[in-house]
């Protein structure tokens, strides 16, 4: 397979993906996706907004989210997080720490 072919499929599988998380399973919270994957949709946004800076394009994290999100991370919460138990939030903190690591 050449490479401009295996970069068009993964930007198709990445593409669905983000179509899969914030059109068909928009039930699915973050913190479950990081308590339970190790990842959630701020780090898809995230590794976007790196990939962007890697080549010279300035984004920022609150425009990386709404260009993963469609909508800014405050719309995405009013519209879609619910509250997580005590229990989620003390497993988010430790899977953040495991797989992010500093929260700056």
């Amino acid at each position: 397979m050449d490479d401009q072919t295996r970069i068009e499929l993964e930007a198709a599988a990445f593409r669905t993906l983000r179509e899969h998380l914030m059109e068909k399973r928009t039930d699915v919270q973050n913190i479950d996706m990081m308590n339970l994957a190790g990842f959630c949709r701020n780090c898809l946004s995230r590794w976007y907004q790196e990939a962007a800076n890697e080549r010279g394009i300035d984004m920022s994290k609150d425009a990386a989210r709404e260009v993963f999100y469609g909508m800014t991370m405050a719309d995405w919460k009013a519209n879609y997080q619910t509250d997580a138990s005590p229990e989620k939030q003390a497993a988010f903190e430790i899977a953040f720490e495991e797989n992010v690591g500093d929260k700056s």
